[in-house]
């Protein structure tokens, strides 16, 4: 599994097993990232490099930084920024539909 940019995604995502989906989504140095709730639905998501400042929808900012977990459904936020040095590497950890 690679990253945004071809980068190598971290190797945390294997230790979730086949019930889980993990996907990396990198917020460069400077850039942010639009807020798309739908793109976050059901997913756990873990911090595991850099910071990101959640852009609220009334002008506030609520910064986070490594090992932190978010949950970004149902927020009233209009961007995901990076105010770091470094890429900001976030895993959104999802269930798997059950098959049937």
């Amino acid at each position: 599994m690679t990253g945004a940019g071809g980068n190598p995604a971290p190797s945390l995502p294997g230790r979730f097993g086949p019930s889980f989906d993990v996907r990396t989504v990198v917020v460069e140095p400077g850039g942010s990232r639009v807020y798309d709730e739908a793109e976050w639905r059901g997913a756990i998501v873990l911090l595991e490099r850099g910071r990101i400042e959640l852009v609220c929808s009334d002008g506030g900012r609520r910064a986070f930084g490594r090992g932190d977990v978010l949950w970004l459904e149902g927020l009233p936020v209009r961007a995901l920024h990076n105010p770091g040095r470094e890429p900001a590497v976030l895993l959104a950890i999802s269930r798997r539909p059950a098959r049937r």
